[in-house]
This record gives C-alpha cells, sequence and structure tokens, in this order.
C-alpha cells in the first residue's frame, strides 16, 4: 500500500484578516439615515473591527457598536460576506456585514447620520455595505408592518404610511395603503385626539406577515 500522504496544515495556505461592518439605519428628519463613526485614516466609516482570535462574528459585530458608537443590545443579522481582494488597500481583508435598523429614540446623544444616499465618501466599500442594508429594510418591511419599531408600540395609519414612504421613496394612496397594511394591524381601542379634524384610529402590531399582495404593492 503506498504510504499515507501527511496532513496539509492550515500554516500552507495564506489567509486573509477577517473584519466585520454594521450599518445600522434609522428614520431622522423624514429620510433614512445610517449611523457612522470618525475613521483612524480620516472621514467616516461604518462601526466596524477586526476579529480577535477564537471570536464569533457576532460578538464582533456587538463589540464594534458598543465600542464604536456606544450601542447595546442592538438586535442586527448577517447580510453578506465581502470578499474583493482590493477592497481595503491595507491588505487582504474579507468583511461580513451586518445590518440593523433603530428607533433614533435609542441612539446616544452625539451620534453622527448621514442620509444613505449620501454615501460615496465613506471608508473602503461602505456604500455598498449600506446600499445592501437599504435594500434588506425594503425587503423586510415589505413582508411585516414596522418590525423594526421605528415608529414605536402604538401609532396611526397615516404615521405608518408616512414612514412607508419615506423608507421607499415613493407616495401611497392613503386607502390604498390601509387595504393592503389591514392584515397586520390590530386596533388599540383609542384615538388620537391632537390637532382640530377627525381623530384618528390608533394601531399596534397584529403580528401576521403580509400578504404577497401588499409585498407587490409596496415595491411597485
Amino acid at each position: 500500500m503506498p504510504p499515507e500522504r501527511d496532513a496539509e496544515a492550515l500554516t500552507d495556505y495564506p489567509r486573509p484578516s477577517v473584519a466585520v461592518d454594521v450599518a445600522v439605519l434609522t428614520v431622522v428628519d423624514d429620510a433614512v439615515k445610517v449611523l457612522v463613526v470618525e475613521h483612524a485614516r480620516g472621514g467616516h466609516a461604518l462601526p466596524g473591527t477586526f476579529l480577535h482570535p477564537g471570536e464569533r462574528l457576532a460578538d464582533a459585530a456587538d463589540r464594534a457598536l458598543r465600542d464604536k458608537a456606544g450601542l447595546v443590545g442592538v438586535h442586527f443579522h448577517q447580510l453578506a460576506m465581502l470578499d474583493d481582494p482590493e477592497r481595503d488597500d491595507r491588505g487582504w481583508v474579507l468583511s461580513m456585514a451586518h445590518s440593523a435598523a433603530v428607533s433614533a429614540r435609542s441612539v446616544p446623544g452625539g451620534a453622527i447620520f448621514i442620509s444613505v444616499t449620501d454615501t460615496a465618501d465613506l471608508a473602503f466599500d461602505h456604500a455598498i455595505i449600506v446600499q445592501m442594508a437599504v435594500d434588506d429594510l425594503r425587503r423586510r418591511y415589505a413582508q411585516a408592518v414596522d418590525p423594526a419599531r421605528l415608529i414605536g408600540d402604538e401609532f396611526t395609519v397615516l404615521e405608518l404610511r408616512r414612514l412607508y414612504e419615506v423608507i421607499y421613496r415613493r407616495r401611497y394612496p392613503k386607502d390604498t395603503f390601509r387595504r393592503h397594511m389591514s392584515i397586520g394591524l390590530e386596533p388599540t381601542g383609542a384615538l388620537q385626539r391632537e390637532g382640530t379634524g377627525r381623530p384618528a384610529e390608533i394601531y399596534r402590531r397584529s403580528g401576521i406577515a403580509l400578504p404577497p399582495s401588499a409585498t407587490a404593492f409596496l415595491s411597485q
């Protein structure tokens, strides 16, 4: 029998550094914005960091948000692995991009937000990550009523429609919007009596997923 070949060692292969970057989206001043931090090399970047030995990607992303942006307890999820060998001029760096959406009320004072349409000057390929995060946000908002709770637990249909118009950057007919979103809404029985017009009903989320017709309407 031929002799067994020695197992190849991992050190026989060059290995890239691994980083994580997190796009934290919110709605401020009727616009979708992304949280950025000052980068050590100048300019702005998404909160990010390199993976430590023995560390999970999620733990690194949590650490980046805590240490770079002062955010704790943020729910985030993975978007994609960015693997362009030229994405970082410092060397071969892979980045696992993450996304989160939070209410502006939960962000510490002094945080820096820029419009998601004004990201060309961000470091590395972070503008690409922001666009991926916006696309992901729209997909999730087409499946459920305000899943990130950007407008709180209770709201009027008008408040909800205005939020969706900001996220999708389009206008929706009010009656058609209400009809498509109704399955995801549960009336609280309360009315909003502010203003001089007719009191508006206040709703909460029903927890029921939006139907494909709503997804098509929102994304049209």
